[in-house]
């Protein structure tokens, strides 16, 4: 009995609980006969696009920014650099890998940018970060509008050169779900994304090795005590400024690998919202606002989507009537989202 409730109190109840739930959403699904090999296909393509963008959170709260809400910085670096890609003709291959490479140095800039911000706001970086984020989506309306791109399956049909880009830029002439089809296999009726997961796990194992190098030992330091790394001779701005520019590329690139699977880049809007998921993520694998490992990356990517997975077919059955199952699907998704949030505690990252 001691060693159940240690397990609990280590696990979390609310953790526990979601876990619980999500037991129930499975049975819940084969009782309905709904085709569990395709759910289960799907819940592997979401885990995987998706685990990028929740790895980006790691420098952050490593290096003490806390939750990257300014995220869309980097998100916006990459659907540029993509933009650009396909402008200059890459395809295939070549296509994604050039995309990546130009938005990198993207990343770099913009992320050196935004550290230096939040350098000079210490304590409030959270709501910074939210205020720089929805503001840099709003900037950049204005320029999806008046960037010269050519290609004619991105600026509208209408103007031509300066006329403005279509909010929806499809990649199927271009290398839509090339990592997902990579070496990809059924078993048991589930499409395995091979390409997918292992490109998300070899981002995981970079960041992995990057935490025990003595930069990353040096970020943590700052992330945990910066009063002690100062001690130690650790500039902390300079960590902080790292952990930034890393979080920075990294959802820059992030974006890319999710639109390759997603089957094209949105703009405008879009993007507006989309560091309030991984955020969650990474909660509900049981991160805080102070420190976050790989595993919770990996545990709280998997869970979040798993759920939002299969609780839309399952409420879809079970109330078919008057679109109650995407009220359903909402109430389930910002449920989560709203306990994940709330166990940042409110803590002061400064």
């Amino acid at each position: 009995m001691n060693r159940i409730k240690a397990g609990v109190k280590q696990m979390g109840l609310p953790r526990l609980i979601i876990i619980v739930f999500l037991l129930v959403l499975v049975v819940t699904a084969v009782f309905q006969q709904q085709n569990m090999g395709t759910l289960a296909s799907d819940i592997l393509v979401r885990f995987g696009m998706n685990m990028v963008f929740a790895l980006a959170m790691v420098p952050a709260i490593m290096s003490g920014t806390g939750m990257n809400f300014g995220l869309p910085v980097g998100l916006l670096c990459g659907i540029l650099a993509g933009l650009i890609s396909i402008e200059i003709g890459f395809k295939g291959w070549m296509g994604i890998f050039m995309a990546i490479v130009i938005s990198i140095p993207f990343g770099v800039v913009a992320g050196y940018l935004y550290g230096k911000l939040l350098n000079a706001v210490k304590g409030s970086e959270m709501m910074v970060g939210t205020y720089v984020g929805y503001a840099i989506v709003s900037l950049m309306c204005i320029g999806w509008l008046i960037m010269p791109f050519k290609d004619p399956t991105m600026v509208w049909p209408i103007g031509g050169s300066g006329s403005g880009l279509r909010s929806t830029i499809t990649l199927t002439d271009n290398y839509d779900a090339i990592l997902n089809n990579f070496l990809s296999f059924k078993l048991f009726g589930i499409t395995i994304p091979t390409g997918l997961i292992l490109f998300a796990l070899f981002a995981c194992f970079l960041m992995w090795l990057f935490s025990r190098s003595k930069i990353g030992v040096g970020m943590k330091a700052v992330g945990d005590n910066p009063r002690f790394a100062v001690a130690s001779g650790i500039s902390v701005d300079k960590s902080r400024t790292i952990g930034t520019v890393l979080s920075t590329v990294i959802g820059a690139v992030g974006i890319i690998f999710y639109a390759q699977s997603f089957g094209f880049y949105q703009l405008y809007n879009a993007p507006l919202n989309m560091a309030i998921a991984p955020v969650a993520a990474v909660l509900l694998g049981g991160a805080t606002a102070k420190s976050c490992k790989i595993s919770h990356v990996i545990l709280g990517t998997f869970l979040y989507q798993a759920l939002l997975t299969i609780a839309l077919p399952v409420a879809n059955q079970l109330l078919p009537e008057g679109g109650l199952s995407e009220v359903i699907r909402l109430i389930v998704s910002n449920g989560i989202i709203l306990y994940a949030l709330s166990q940042t505690g409110g803590s002061d990252n400064g």
